[in-house]
């Protein structure tokens, strides 16, 4: 008798521990999706960043290196800071966007 309740017991117990499990991995998927949601770089309307991207490079020793990056970093923030360097108080978005090393992303 004793055999048996141990047989109903270990199943039950194994699929409550799947039950927590998977709760905690879905509570988990919806923190990171809001998270997600709530960081929005696009606060601008759009801008044509081909063109703001061709003059910010035209003066760049890699002006294909540097279309992309620029391109990639205006489609974010919707914006281009003036000028050919520097300038990055005008677009503080654009000024803020690093690489995985800590370095800045946009030229």
């Amino acid at each position: 008798m004793a055999f048996s309740i141990k047989l109903l017991i270990v199943p039950f117990l194994l699929s409550l521990l799947l039950v927590l499990t998977f709760a905690e991995a879905d509570d988990h998927h919806q923190t990171v999706t809001s998270n997600l949601a709530a960081t929005s770089y696009n606060t601008s309307p759009k801008i044509d960043c081909g063109g703001a991207c061709k003059a910010r490079c035209q003066l760049s020793s890699r002006p294909r290196l540097c279309n992309r990056a620029c391109g990639t970093c205006c489609a974010r923030c919707s914006c281009v800071p003036p000028g050919t360097a520097g300038n990055y108080e005008a677009c503080s978005c654009y000024a803020s966007l690093t690489t995985h090393g800590g370095r800045r992303k946009c030229p």
